[in-house]
């Protein structure tokens, strides 16, 4: 599927409102799409960073500076109803445990969810310690990244297909010389801005890694293409 160019100018203008609300409030208003009952047809999990702030969307707080973002986005670019599950973990420095709870409770929802919605499609979206959570569910491990370590759970294979996208935001093990492998690969949107100290190696910017939310839109665009 393709976003047409007026729809790209929707998306655009709707998602940068929600952007210059939650700089100045820190929230980030949903579009209101999102089922309320049932199942929808896309869910998006969100892994948030260490430390990041909620923010408010819909009662998910997903993370004000790229989980709310981006579902803004997801939400008004994709063509049907979606809904979001926040990821359950401390999200925090206490390491290996806190991503490792992440991984835990971000593969034992999708399993459950999966069964109980037997046509609903996933896209999975990490910041940072977030990030690693993702990486570590889909069995690339994160340890020796800053705020990771190792694999404690995977999602099982026959899942796979089920993973419309993985949306990744300073993504720590890139910092460590890896990358996302594998059969998700391809389905993968990974970035990483220049001096980043969390994933680009020898970065001193902390500043850097807290601008991801300006990549929200294209990383929609990603995920509505692979629809």
């Amino acid at each position: 599927m393709r976003i047409s160019r007026i729809r790209r100018s929707a998306v655009s203008a709707a998602v940068s409102v929600a952007l210059t609300m939650g700089v100045a409030t820190g929230t980030v208003l949903g579009a209101g799409t999102a089922s309320a009952t049932g199942c929808a047809d896309v869910q998006v999990v969100s892994a948030r960073g260490t430390d990041e702030p909620g923010g408010w969307l819909g009662g998910h707080h997903l993370g004000a500076l790229v989980g709310n973002p981006v579902y803004t986005a997801l939400d008004i670019a994709l063509p049907g109803p979606t809904d979001a599950y926040r990821v359950n973990y401390p999200a925090n420095r206490d390491q290996p445990v806190s991503v490792q709870a992440g991984n835990r409770d971000l593969v034992e929802h999708v399993v459950n969810q999966a069964a109980a919605c037997p046509n609903q499609r996933f896209v999975l979206v990490g910041y940072s310690q977030g990030a690693n959570v993702v990486a570590n569910a889909i069995g690339i491990s994160s340890e020796g990244a800053k705020v990771g370590g190792p694999i404690v759970a995977t999602l099982p294979a026959h899942l796979h297909p089920r993973i419309a996208a993985v949306l990744l935001f300073g993504n720590p093990i890139r910092g460590i010389g890896k990358t996302i492998t594998g059969p998700l690969a391809d389905r993968t949107y990974d970035v990483c801005n220049t001096n980043d100290p969390v994933c680009d190696p020898g970065g001193t910017d902390w500043n850097a890694h807290l601008n991801y939310a300006w990549y929200a839109i294209a990383a929609a665009h990603f995920v509505a293409g692979r629809l």
